[in-house]
């Protein structure tokens, strides 16, 4: 379980670093930022969709180990389903952030900005510690 944990914790951490470097990349004016922001088509559209898709990754990325099929495999299989899943709950959480914060970049729309910050706040429940990888594979 501890290897599981120390890659789950790797690709947490990387995703965060990625996020982390895009600010740093736009911020220091090493990326243009605001190239789309005339564009408020593609901006609404866009908005639209982002804040669909991070309100469902953050309600299915927090309650994902809850149902009942994948508690089962959890417990079941341990380290397999605890890496396949753990993956899946990092990837929906932190793919629309990234996002996110590559779209508030681009469009400079603080709304991006805020629906970062709303999965980047659903982060520390879903930490991939070593005790949390074992208390989630036992039963309840």
């Amino acid at each position: 379980m501890k290897k599981v944990s120390k890659q789950l914790m790797a690709f947490y951490m990387a995703q965060a670093a990625l996020a982390l470097v895009a600010i740093v990349l736009f911020e220091l004016d090493v990326l243009p930022a605001g190239i789309k922001a005339d564009d408020k088509q593609s901006e609404f559209a866009l908005t639209s969709v982002m804040e669909l898709i991070t309100l469902g990754a953050a309600f299915l990325g927090l309650r994902l180990f809850k149902f009942m099929a994948i508690h089962n495999d959890l417990v079941n299989r341990k380290e397999r389903a605890m890496w396949k899943w753990g993956m899946a709950r990092l990837i929906i959480l932190e793919a629309p952030m990234v996002i996110n914060t590559l779209l508030y970049y681009i469009y400079m729309n603080p709304t991006f900005g805020y629906l970062a910050i709303i999965l980047l706040l659903c982060l520390p429940f879903v930490f991939p510690s070593y005790n949390r990888c074992v208390s989630e594979t036992t039963e309840e």
